[in-house]
């Protein structure tokens, strides 16, 4: 089976303070299916962190991410079918959701919030993964599924 493997990367070059040396990538498409590593207000070509202390900012890079690397794959917002969101703070729900609603309005994908002590770097606020199904994908499975 063939995966197609966007932006790969090692976690030596990612976090050089940590002692990791870990092959990952920023998406993986899969049958149809998009999976999309976590994102934050990283900028994905210089590794640098946007938005430090505004978690507006950091949210509006991370869906901007999240946008870049659908497209990237072949898709659109349009085919997200779930988000979860990992919130250092509840107070930030709020505006965390206000941002990403204005990215997926219409889209209407399942979400999940998660409140955690901290991610993987202390400046980071935000982090939201994001599941997609191609067109093509989507339109073979219902083709699939009996009546």
């Amino acid at each position: 089976m063939h995966h197609t493997r966007i932006r790969p990367f090692n976690t030596r070059d990612t976090y050089p303070e940590q002692n990791l040396d870990n092959d990952l990538c920023q998406a993986v498409v899969a049958n149809g299916m998009v999976y999309i590593r976590g994102q934050i207000g990283q900028d994905l070509d210089t590794r640098e962190s946007v938005g430090i202390g505004d978690v507006e900012a950091q949210a509006e890079k991370a869906m901007a991410n999240v946008a870049m690397l659908i497209g990237e794959a072949g898709g659109t917002l349009e085919d997200v079918v779930k988000v979860v969101v990992y919130l250092v703070d509840v107070r930030y729900r709020e505006t965390v959701y206000r941002v990403m609603g204005a990215w997926l309005r219409g889209v209407y994908p399942v979400s999940t919030g998660i409140v955690v002590s901290a991610l993987a770097r202390p400046e980071w606020l935000v982090e939201i993964d994001v599941t997609a199904v191609l067109p093509s994908a989507s339109t073979a499975a219902t083709a699939a599924t009996p009546l």
